[in-house]
């Protein structure tokens, strides 16, 4: 399993490095809303497959 926190944790010290003006607070919110919807936009792909494989 993937630790949510530790990728979300390297990507804001990341986010942080390259836009110094966010604080580490706003850079982890917005990495922590980004890392989410986009497991929810992979989550409805494989939802969205597996409703067309059963019809």
């Amino acid at each position: 399993m993937v630790n949510n926190d530790h990728n979300i944790a390297a990507w804001s010290e990341r986010l942080v490095r390259e836009a110094p003006a966010l604080t580490p607070a706003q850079a982890r919110e917005f990495v922590h809303d980004l890392y989410f919807a986009a497991q929810r936009a992979l989550d409805k792909e494989c939802w969205e497959a597996d409703f067309v494989r059963e019809e």
